[in-house]
């Protein structure tokens, strides 16, 4: 049993050593090639270690003609315009779907939901025309409007874990007189903590990597984000692939930052979820 044991371990964990390999191969590859020159990337092919390594592609990002501090700074302010409207909306509206009783509210909510199945690709063009015809084509407006009132995932995922609030706690704050404001507030938003870290950070990594509708929807170089513009960089210097790397690395570093910070939270959350 002993043998059959630490034969398991070893298999598990063969197992775990190669998914982390695949896992951080391209990671590890976009850091190796962004430290690279260009004429060492073009004598040496993609999977060589920089020789010798040097920062000017990251330096060029901020200094040269294009610079990468306006792209920064729109994407930032973006996912944080949305990520508050998000999860403020969707905390009320999961409140609202978890605890309050009104005509049609089940059919609402898998109403809501069945959304999820509608590609995004569908309602581009919808979308496009409406803030075309609204004159807010590229303009901050235009990037953050369609997404900073809720999302159905986030909706779903938090009343699924609301309604896991003990009832007896319900109703000993409504006794002492506290609403619906108060209640969100002081018990079940505390008392799901974990799950609202999980969709605060799943939120910031979708709309930090966000690509076609900001492709879309802005021109030029005011309202452009960390996407477009490292897309344009493999036409805009001749397909210099050593500066797209360094982009992309400087791109990831705030969203490996951002779990690092709250992996605890994110762990607690997995498997928390269940459908009532």
């Amino acid at each position: 049993m002993k043998k059959k044991s630490v034969l398991s371990a070893i298999v598990a964990y063969t197992i775990l050593i190669i998914a982390a390999v695949l896992t951080l191969a391209p990671f590890s590859l976009s850091i190796m090639t962004a430290l690279r020159e260009p004429s060492d990337f073009l004598r040496q092919g993609p999977i060589h270690l920089p020789d010798p390594a040097t920062i000017e592609n990251f330096t060029a990002l901020f200094t040269g003609p294009h610079s990468f501090v306006t792209p920064f700074a729109v994407t930032a302010q973006m996912v944080a315009v949305i990520l508050v409207g998000q999860i403020v909306f969707s905390i009320l509206a999961a409140y609202a779907f978890a605890y309050l009783q009104f005509p049609g509210r089940d059919l609402l909510f898998w109403a809501f939901i069945a959304t999820l199945l509608v590609p995004q690709v569908v309602v581009v063009v919808p979308l496009f025309l409406a803030f075309q015809e609204m004159g807010l084509r590229n303009t901050f407006w235009a990037l953050v409007l369609p997404f900073m009132f809720g999302s159905p995932y986030a909706v779903f995922l938090l009343r699924e874990n609301f309604r896991s609030v003990p009832q007896e706690l319900l109703d000993a704050m409504r006794v002492d007189g506290a609403g619906h404001l108060r209640l969100i507030r002081n018990l079940v938003v505390p008392l799901n903590r974990p799950i609202i870290v999980t969709l605060v950070v799943i939120t910031v990594v979708t709309h930090w990597n966000s690509f076609m509708w900001p492709l879309i929807i802005t021109t030029g170089d005011t309202w452009q984000t960390l996407t477009v513009a490292t897309s344009a960089l493999s036409t805009q210097y001749n397909n210099n692939w050593t500066m797209v790397m360094a982009a992309t690395t400087l791109a990831m570093i705030p969203l490996i930052l951002l779990y690092l910070v709250f992996q605890k939270q994110v762990a607690q959350s997995i498997g928390g979820t269940e459908l009532r």
